[in-house]
């Protein structure tokens, strides 16, 4: 899970960094425009509006028109009702003001990630070597032969099988399968341990150390 930190504050930017690292996901950091520019493809942005070479309501606009799918918050001190609006208006899924808790700031990551995977397309049918799997329908296939899963394994499956050879982070899976990185991450392991089972392969699952799993795709 990757986010685009935009905070012209070196101080501010280096704890926000630090906590959000220590909940599992990867952040890149940019003190300006024209760095959040050039920054790599992300998940979300966390966009300070007050940068040092540009407002960063228009940095949002642009943002905003090269994908409709990206999540993005304004993290800033301008708290006036205008500046909410407005904000909000050129394409910010979010609005926290200065000061926050860590705990509300990431109650908001995480609403605004699930609203931008349900937004984003789905595609029906997803092939990851012999998995096959039908993603109205909610079945699953191996060479052929139909696998019956939980609700939840088919969730934590359907999490890898997005990105097939992609290692996953459990927080990622915890967001897809569960809406919230706060659950257990043993329940993870648990539903993994059980898909494998189901799967007549463990090998196609594969545990990626200190980071999450993957889904053999070859």
């Amino acid at each position: 899970m990757r986010i685009l930190l935009v905070e012209d504050d070196r101080r501010v930017a280096a704890a926000l960094s630090s906590a959000l690292t220590r909940r599992g996901y990867e952040v890149e950091h940019a003190a300006t425009v024209a760095a959040a520019l050039c920054a790599a493809p992300c998940d979300l942005v966390l966009l300070d509006l007050t940068l040092p070479d540009g407002d960063g309501t228009d940095l949002c606009r642009e943002l905003r028109r090269r994908s409709s799918h990206l999540g993005i918050i304004a993290v800033t001190a301008r708290g006036e009702e205008r500046d909410r609006v407005l904000g909000l208006r050129l394409g910010a899924d979010d609005y926290v003001v200065k000061p926050f808790s860590m705990v509300e700031l990431q109650a908001r990551i995480e609403a605004v990630l699930r609203r931008a995977t349900n937004a984003a397309p789905e595609r029906h049918l997803i092939e990851a070597g012999s998995v096959h799997i039908d993603v109205p329908a909610r079945t699953v296939t191996v060479d052929g032969r139909a696998v019956t899963l939980t609700r939840k394994e088919f969730d934590v499956l359907l999490s890898l099988a997005r990105q097939p050879g992609v290692a996953v982070p459990r927080d990622r899976i915890l967001l897809d399968a569960w809406g919230t990185t706060w659950a257990d991450r043993h329940t993870v392991e648990v539903h993994v341990g059980s898909l494998r089972g189901k799967l007549g392969d463990a090998r196609l699952v594969e545990t990626v150390r200190g980071v999450g799993y993957r889904l053999r795709h070859a």
